[in-house]
């Protein structure tokens, strides 16, 4: 009785600081469209609220944190723990030179405000779905671009409800890696781009977009790259060169159009998602002994 007595009260006061949910179908928030239950799902109405939520979790707890979903294979099985929707944490601040945007602002919407601001940097991110905070953790990039290259800063709230800032240079970021500590909740960060005139940011944002979409399969659920590029290689010149564009499992299937994408077709789950994973990560490994590393993230509990 006691234990149900403590669930009720810690969840009861978590749900006046924002939106909680019980077995939250995690397909629902996630740019794959696939992923079973949350065990719990919350969405702190700012940063205020979760900060005041992370001390009534209990301790056993398991926190992850999401922004849009778009770095992410859930399992059909679901996951079991609390996952942090930031998508709330949206505010974002100009000052000169210098950008504070909040975890959940989305990455397309800094690199748009940014050049109306006359501010170039970060133009790559305007391809590059996802939020700040997600950005950050994976040190998110493209077109031989990262978010390292103008970060100063993050703020980030740990496990024990303290709230630290940390320079880019403490968090040791390299290609699609940042070393944050363990349990630490991005909630803010801190950037530093260089004036430029508008007009010429917005053609180049243009520019990018246009090549993204004649390039990628926007127009079925993605996750974006699934494999990181090896040291000098590229993991879509590898998957294509294995034959394997186009090759499905289930309802997934690596894009004929970009073969670095796994689409949902419509009906694919989880595991046929995984299985197409393991396949061509098998298949490489074959023809050319090099092994693939994962840039999606795969949580929850699997077969």
């Amino acid at each position: 009785m006691s234990a149900l007595i403590a669930h009720t009260s810690w969840s009861q006061r978590l749900a006046e600081l924002g939106l909680l949910r019980e077995h939250e179908l995690m397909a629902r928030h996630t740019t794959l469209a696939v992923g079973g239950p949350a065990r719990w799902f919350f969405r702190p109405t700012d940063a205020a609220s979760l900060i005041a939520a992370i001390s009534l979790l209990p301790s056993e707890l398991t926190i992850m944190p999401l922004g849009r979903g778009s770095n992410l294979l859930v399992a059909d099985r679901g996951i079991d723990a609390v996952v942090v929707d930031l998508s709330d944490l949206n505010h974002i601040r100009f000052d000169a030179c210098h950008v504070l945007a909040g975890a959940g602002v989305r990455m397309s919407r800094l690199a748009r405000l940014a050049a109306e601001h006359g501010l170039t940097g970060c133009e790559f991110l305007a391809t590059v779905p996802g939020d700040i905070g997600g950005g950050v953790a994976m040190n998110a990039g493209a077109y031989a671009q990262q978010i390292s290259d103008t970060l100063l800063s993050v703020e980030l709230l740990q496990r024990s409800g303290t709230v630290t800032k940390v320079t880019v240079d403490e968090l040791m970021m390299a290609y699609r890696c940042t070393h944050l500590p363990v349990d630490a909740i991005v909630l803010s960060a801190s950037f530093k781009f260089e004036p430029g005139h508008p007009d010429e940011i917005r053609e180049r944002i243009r520019s990018m977009r246009h090549r993204r979409s004649a390039t990628q399969p926007l127009a079925l659920p993605n996750c974006g790259s699934v494999f990181k590029n090896p040291k000098g290689e590229h993991a879509a010149r590898l998957l294509e060169a294995a034959g394997l564009k186009g090759f499905s499992i289930g309802g997934a299937s690596i894009s004929a159009q970009h073969a670095n994408f796994i689409v949902n077709e419509g009906e694919a789950s989880s595991g046929d998602i995984a299985a197409l994973i393991t396949q061509a990560k098998k298949v490489v490994k074959e023809k050319f002994n090099i092994e693939l590393e994962t840039e999606v993230r795969m949580l929850g509990e699997w077969l």
